[in-house]
């Protein structure tokens, strides 16, 4: 087995989304396909471990969310059966509801950021449950349900490996750096906790977030991104409940975190390029939603 790290180069920067080509006995499998805007460059990384779309038989994308699962549509026309969470799998056979979700949020950056975005075939669809079993190009991963950042959200294990989505963080290679990606409308602090206890005690030796590439220090990082899951959401309850307005909650978060870049190392330009992946705007307004929907006596609501 080989596992390749394909940089779809997600705005023209590197190490932004990843989709995971593992080549089997059987063939070739292709974790997560990015974003309908990037399926070019998904093309010619494939062609560059000598393969076309249409070899592609099996596709397992963590879930629904347009940066993971976008070009879904585009690579079942080849072909590819689309392997995803039970909760998800009707939004990619109709993703009207999802792309109306996603307009509302980025407007006339649509278009630039996610492209075309087609449905996947009923037929194309296979709906995963926890502990699901998927059997591929000679293969067999397995479907752990991870929720916190969205609740249909799975990490596929192979072996002592982990395919985590963005269950365990976004992360840049050659970097400690950790950002919480928690966009409205599903982050839920305890679900991610419980799933990162969950993805603590498979020990698995390897890990590959989406954002981005191959993590060996497993145990040290999901410890650490525990930690930072807790003092973010505890950063945005603080100043919500103080009274704080939603843009000045952004400023400071924002300003949170470059204090956190400075103190490892993290040059400007990388940090903008963290942001690139994961608007910290977008954070802040799940953290929101969240505490709003949990405490709402709290904030007066």
């Amino acid at each position: 087995m080989i596992i390749h790290t394909l940089d779809l180069n997600f705005l023209d920067t590197s190490h932004a989304i990843a989709a995971y080509l593992i080549v089997g006995p059987e063939g070739p499998v292709l974790v997560e396909t990015g974003p309908g805007s990037t399926r070019e460059n998904l093309a010619a990384r494939l062609a560059e471990q000598g393969y076309a779309p249409a070899d592609i038989r099996h596709v397992l994308v963590t879930h629904i969310h347009l940066d993971h699962a976008g070009a879904a549509g585009w690579l079942a026309q080849h072909g590819a059966q689309i392997y995803v969470h039970q909760v998800g799998a009707p939004h990619l056979v109709d993703p009207s509801k999802l792309l109306n979700s996603a307009r509302r949020i980025y407007g006339d950056l649509m278009d630039t950021l996610w492209g075309e975005t087609l449905p996947v075939p009923a037929e194309r669809v296979t709906p995963l449950a926890d502990n699901q079993a998927i059997h591929a190009a000679g293969l067999i991963f397995t479907a752990l349900d991870s929720p916190g950042h969205a609740y249909h959200h799975h990490t596929f294990r192979l072996g002592n490996i982990a395919f985590a989505g963005d269950a365990a963080g976004i992360r840049r290679p050659g970097h400690s750096l950790i950002f919480l990606p928690s966009p409205p409308p599903e982050f839920d602090l305890e679900a991610w906790q419980r799933s990162l206890a969950r993805l603590s005690d498979e020990s698995f030796e390897t890990i590959y977030p989406t954002h981005f590439g191959r993590i060996d220090d497993v145990r040290e990082h999901l410890k650490k991104f525990n930690v930072l899951l807790d003092e973010a959401a505890e950063f945005v309850r603080i100043r919500m409940q103080a009274g704080a307005k939603r843009d000045d909650i952004v400023q400071q978060y924002v300003d949170w975190n470059r204090e956190r870049a400075k103190a490892e190392g993290i040059s400007s330009e990388v940090f903008q390029k963290y942001e690139v992946t994961n608007p910290l705007f977008m954070s802040v307004d799940g953290m929101l939603r969240y505490w709003r929907k949990t405490s709402p006596s709290v904030f007066g609501l």
